[in-house]
């Protein structure tokens, strides 16, 4: 299994994918309204189809994960994904890997300070600034936890 850069016959699919799952192809970090259809991406096939995703976007020495989905858990894809953007973060000179999970996403937490990832900051309220931006944002997420914090985590690549 691994991580290749999306071709241009995969975007159909990537647009299915957000809309289906997410409600959109529209994307709030820290305030930010990002069009997920128009970053750079990579996807993981695994026996002969695609089952993962993730679009990320480079700014000065930072790289930002911006969307991740694994549509089959538990098998490393989520790792492949992570890993696919670390390395072309480090290739780009970046000096820090970055991105931000809502309060309600447990599994993300765990996730991501497996893989070397420590939590930062956490964004009080920041989900009222995202409703504004995206109004189909739900009040609550996983497990029926409110949802109004943004956790933002990072990996150190110096």
């Amino acid at each position: 299994m691994h991580a290749r850069p999306i071709e241009p016959d995969d975007w159909e699919w990537a647009i299915e994918q957000w809309n289906e799952r997410w409600g959109s192809v529209r994307v709030v970090s820290r305030g930010h309204l990002y069009d997920a259809s128009t970053l750079p991406a990579f996807v993981v096939e695994h026996e002969g189809r695609l089952v993962g995703l993730t679009t990320y976007e480079v700014r000065d020495d930072e790289c930002e994960i911006v969307t991740i989905d694994a549509f089959d858990e538990h098998i490393g894809i989520g790792t492949v994904l992570v890993e696919a953007v670390d390395e072309e973060a480090r290739r780009r000179g970046c000096r820090r890997l970055w991105l931000v999970t809502t309060n309600d996403n447990l599994p993300a937490l765990r996730f991501y300070q497996r893989r070397g990832f420590a939590l930062v900051d956490v964004h009080r309220n920041a989900l009222e600034v995202s409703r504004r931006l995206k109004p189909e944002i739900s009040e609550t997420g996983l497990y029926d936890i409110p949802l109004r914090d943004e956790l933002e985590l990072e990996r150190d690549l110096t």
